[in-house]
């Protein structure tokens, strides 16, 4: 696999002085393989646009052959007309498209074990994510956090004939990929029923994405993985969702609080803000079915900003907010490392008790590309002490935690706090106190800038209540 990868990805350095970006290149990688693929499962494409009749193509033959193919598969019904959306050739120089093709036409992909040849892409994105602002960062969620999610939420379509999993920011769709592995290896390499296959294929994994290239990836990654899940192109908070609702919800909503600037026209939201992150939260409280669990992932100055208070108020009326973690500074490295991020879990339908929270965060160096990767030990804690109940109800204690880390909070803590969730601590910050080991400066500037946010925010509140019909005299 890393020798696929390697090979892909220096290919890729010699298209970038061709002006190809690396998402931009990802994104040719993800039509060539499709054909690639469909060619050794011979797939059936309209006339002219399979693998055979791109490779004998060369000179400006083969470009302009390879932008009339992906217009017509464009145009095609169901998930390859999905796939080939708006798909547009970035290449100019027929030499580099050539030399691609025969890079992928050497690796007989189907012959490649499944999780080998998607893990081969998804080597690529985070290559790309890893590369900087211009990569897949934005979409990308590291696959060690979303492992531990997956493994503390457990969705396993097992368990009920129409258990769905969705993701509405779905991204390049690292929550339900990670959830089809999971469930391929709690079953033993995925062998499903003869009723239970199909459905997993095709009727369990659902998704919504904004931009239309990471959607593209999405199908294509699930594709690598033999789903065909529904991914729609869309803005999850701007329009109303239809009636369908589902038994999990696994998410990383995009950074940054502010949306379109102006509240959702949604009857079903009950807080009116402009904060893209609480109108996500709230989302996910619709989409839920009763009884469903979600998990998602909020950045600090989520739980503090203006009108979070409402917000998890009526999260926890409404819903068993029953775990919150604490991520490590830096799990988000290299793609925004300032960002401190939490995982709040709950269950619909249940009004909140107790919360437990898990501090994986006070006292632990913090995460950098190369000297201190996120490892699996940075959650196998906070696994044990989540239990094997994946709606929070296994027995819980604080001393499953040898550092003090784990703590259960009554609600009745919760509304003396307001709700705001970031005052949920207890652990003494050894930095605060050793001048040699204060953060680093753009951790500092981080949380800073989080918290002036937060204060300009409250500012623009109290003005707009006091401002309604008001008019400065001239």
């Amino acid at each position: 696999m890393s020798d696929v990868v390697q090979k892909l990805w220096g290919f890729c350095h010699t298209l970038r002085h061709e002006g190809i970006d690396y998402g931009d290149y990802i994104e040719q990688i993800t039509y060539l393989l499709f054909l690639k693929m469909a060619d050794e499962r011979g797939v059936e494409l309209p006339e002219g646009c399979d693998w055979t009749a791109l490779k004998e193509q060369s000179g400006t033959d083969l470009t302009e052959h390879y932008a009339d193919l992906l217009r017509t598969l464009g145009k095609a019904e169901g998930l390859l007309g999905d796939i080939f959306a708006g798909a547009l050739s970035r290449f100019h120089n027929p030499v580099n498209l050539k030399k691609l093709i025969g890079v992928i036409d050497e690796t007989e992909w189907t012959g490649l074990d499944v999780d080998v040849k998607a893990a081969a892409f998804e080597g690529l994105l985070e290559k790309a994510a890893s590369e900087g602002k211009k990569g897949a960062g934005q979409y990308f969620t590291p696959r060690i956090l979303i492992q531990t999610i997956v493994r503390c939420t457990k969705p396993d379509p097992r368990k009920s004939r129409e258990l769905t999993i969705t993701d509405p920011a779905c991204g390049t769709g690292g929550f339900l990929v990670c959830a089809y592995e999971w469930l391929k290896a709690v079953t033993g390499g995925g062998a499903f029923d003869r009723d239970l296959a199909p459905r997993i294929r095709k009727g369990t994994y659902f998704g919504q994405e904004l931009v239309e290239r990471p959607r593209r990836l999405a199908l294509m990654n699930l594709y690598l993985h033999g789903i065909e899940p529904e991914i729609k192109l869309g803005d999850s908070i701007y329009e109303v969702p239809d009636s369908r609702r589902f038994d999990v919800v696994l998410t990383n909503p995009p950074f940054g609080t502010k949306g379109a600037n102006q509240a959702p026209h949604r009857e079903d939201f009950v807080v009116e803000t402009s904060n893209k992150q609480l109108n996500f939260i709230q989302h996910v409280m619709t989409i839920l079915k009763p009884g469903g669990r979600a998990a998602v992932v909020v950045p600090d100055n989520v739980l503090f900003a203006d009108a979070a208070g409402e917000v998890f108020k009526v999260l926890c009326e409404d819903n068993d907010l029953h775990t919150v973690l604490r991520l490590p500074d830096g799990t988000f490295t290299p793609y925004s490392p300032g960002t401190k991020t939490n995982v709040i879990f709950f269950t619909k339908g249940i009004p909140t008790d107790h919360t437990w929270v898990y501090d994986g965060r006070t006292n632990v160096p913090g995460i950098t590309k190369k000297d201190r990767p996120l490892t699996k030990e940075h959650f196998a804690e906070f696994e044990r002490c989540y239990g094997e109940d994946p709606n929070g109800r296994s027995p819980r204690r604080p001393e499953d935690s040898a550092e003090d880390r784990w703590r259960s909070f009554h609600i009745t803590e919760l509304k003396e706090r307001d709700y705001k969730i970031d005052s949920l601590k207890w652990l003494r910050d050894d930095s605060l106190s050793d001048g040699d080991d204060l953060p680093a400066p753009e951790e500092l500037a981080a949380e800073a800038i989080d918290e002036l946010e937060a204060a300009v925010e409250e500012l623009n509140a109290i003005l707009e209540m006091m401002g309604n019909g008001y008019a400065r005299e001239e």
